[in-house]
């Protein structure tokens, strides 16, 4: 015969209690459970934190760790008497530059006594440097061989500045939109063999403080200016391209400045330095091409 509940309970009074304390009981287990749960994950989770902290740390103190181009630059300027050609005042004009956009592509025209300072300011980029004369560059590497340099055979004397300036108009191939640096040896002012590298990446900064230009013989600047001005016309990335032209108290790179690279993209200027901030020319297709201005400015 089935019992009732009311009979069991009569019978066992001890019952609900018992099933209080076996609930109970049971709650403090699993409380238990969790906690060692918690308490064996926590020092895994501390690790995980810690090599993470770690990591982070360890690639902050790689991008500002001291590069050996930089140590390089440090001993050079602290044991020689040789100084930049640019005075500190012009100097400063790049370098605030080079500290928005470093590491970038830097292209200078001219070996000099600042160029380890140049590419030590840019040591996690790419610092190239054309230079005309083969014994000043073989010097040169000689004592700072982590330099980046070519040598570049210039096809123009100073002395053709104002012929060229005045026929390039009349020679489609040194005019835009259609202009092409390499291999465009019918306009005598592109740098038509220069290592592949220059023509095939984007240079964010482009600094011309060479070739001479300062005697008839000497190949002068009017092939480095009239390249700049393409290759920032040329650019397929964002961003303008910074050109810095110095000694521009000269006749031949002042007239050069103008007609190429333009008054209306001058920046700023800073004793015998001027700065120009170029951007790429619009995109020109065989059908706008007829009615698309063909001047540099």
């Amino acid at each position: 015969m089935k019992k009732s509940n009311g009979h069991l309970l009569a019978e066992k009074p001890w019952l609900p209690f018992g099933i209080l304390i076996l609930a109970s009981v049971t709650c403090a287990l699993l409380l238990i459970a969790v906690g060692r749960t918690l308490s064996s994950s926590a020092p895994l989770l501390c690790s995980l934190n810690a090599a993470y902290a770690s990591s982070e740390a360890a690639a902050i103190s790689a991008d500002y760790a001291t590069t050996p181009t930089q140590l390089l630059a440090i001993f050079h300027y602290a044991t020689s008497r040789q100084i930049p050609q640019q005075s500190p005042m012009e100097i400063r004009v790049a370098f605030d530059i080079l500290k928005e956009l470093a590491p970038c592509n830097l292209l200078v025209f001219g070996l000099g006594h600042d160029s380890l300072m140049w590419a030590a300011l840019n040591a996690r980029g790419t610092t190239l440097f054309l230079e005309e004369d083969p014994a000043w560059l073989h010097a040169t590497l000689r004592n700072a061989p982590v330099l980046r340099a070519h040598f570049v055979a210039y096809r123009t004397r100073l002395s053709q500045a104002d012929e060229l300036r005045s026929y390039y108009k009349f020679d489609p191939h040194c005019l835009p939109p259609n202009i092409r640096l390499k291999g465009n040896k019918q306009c005598k002012l592109a740098l038509s063999e220069l290592p592949e590298e220059v023509y095939e990446k984007d240079w964010d900064i482009i600094m011309i403080d060479g070739p001479k230009g300062f005697y008839p013989e000497a190949p002068g600047r009017m092939g480095p200016i009239y390249s700049a001005a393409v290759m920032a016309q040329r650019r397929k990335n964002w961003g303008v391209t910074h050109v810095f032209l110095h000694d521009v108290e000269r006749k031949v790179e002042k007239e050069y400045a103008a007609e190429f690279l333009c008054r209306k993209y001058l920046v700023k200027s800073v004793g015998r330095l001027w700065h120009f901030a170029i951007p790429p020319a619009p995109n020109v297709t065989d059908a706008t091409a007829a009615a698309y201005n063909s001047t540099f400015c």
